[in-house]
């Protein structure tokens, strides 16, 4: 069965199916998450620090419904934005003290590298090659590569159908790598949202990223598009950080490791993403 709005499809690594039930409100304001008061970190380590200065800067996506879209006054809201405010209020900063700057995909590693952020959250697939440049903690999250055609195309079921076949997806990001097995006629662009004005035209028979990010340029766009509901490869998402800065990575995992246990990850989801998807199992963090 296809994805299209109101239908189900299976995803890599989540405890059951994905539903998409409705539109996700982009003006809701999920309830903040608790600010530590006065926490205590060990001098000289990044917890320390942006502790001490009282904000952080998060790098995240602007484009991505249900995790990381634009929203009133131009800050963004979705899934991967609550996992930042998340971290922040673990080391005591509140969410007006958060600085949020667009990440997109070919442009996370060296933000982090140049330290024009703090941390990512961004719908960041871990793989080794990024770890060879950044730390990563998580996953916190996991998807899976699908693509999204227009409504009605039976002739795409899976990726073996794209031979020489125009697609679009985002250049640097994981999905460009991973097809490029199946076709070498990749249209790549910044954005993923600009990828549907070729689709909408002919001028690519697809778009391919990670199935919940499709689910939501479905959703945003009832009608027009369905999710092949096929995916061929797993995407772990976590949040990227300095290279070898063990602590902070830990600190993290840590956070996510309490929110999965006190519900903090399911209200996150929950006032976001789970708009639209059925809520999933966390996914274990990697304590590599």
């Amino acid at each position: 069965m296809r994805l299209k709005k109101g239908l189900m499809f299976s995803a890599i690594a989540l405890a059951g199916a994905l539903v998409l039930s409705g539109c996700i409100d982009s003006g809701a304001t999920p309830e903040a998450a608790p600010v530590e008061e006065a926490p205590e970190f060990a001098a000289g380590t990044t917890m320390a620090d942006l502790a001490a200065a009282g904000e952080i800067t998060i790098g995240t996506k602007f484009d991505q419904p249900l995790f990381g879209l634009r929203g009133p006054g131009d800050k963004p809201v979705g899934f991967d934005v609550e996992i930042g405010k998340l971290i922040a209020a673990k080391l005591g900063i509140p969410a007006d003290k958060i600085t949020w700057t667009e990440t997109v995909s070919a442009n996370r590693e060296p933000f982090i590298q140049n330290g024009q952020v703090d941390l990512v959250v961004a719908t960041y697939t871990i793989n080794d090659t990024r770890k060879e440049v950044v730390s990563f903690a998580g996953p916190y999250y996991s998807a899976g590569q699908d693509l999204l055609v227009l409504a009605g195309n039976t002739d795409i079921t899976g990726p073996e159908d794209l031979t020489d076949q125009p697609v679009c997806t985002v250049s640097g990001s994981t999905s460009e790598k991973n097809i490029a097995a199946y076709t070498t006629n990749i249209r790549a662009t910044d954005t993923y949202s600009n990828c549907l004005g070729p689709l909408r035209s002919g001028e690519v028979v697809a778009v391919t990223t990670d199935n919940v990010i499709l689910a939501g340029l479905a959703d945003q766009n009832a009608g027009e598009f369905e999710v092949v509901n096929n995916p061929f490869t797993e995407e772990p998402y976590g949040i990227g950080l300095a290279l070898e800065d063990t602590e902070f990575r830990t600190f993290i995992n840590d956070v996510l490791e309490e929110a999965y246990e006190d519900g903090a990850w399911v209200d996150a989801w929950e006032s976001t993403a789970g708009k639209v998807l059925d809520t999933p199992e966390p996914t274990a963090v990697d304590r590599y």
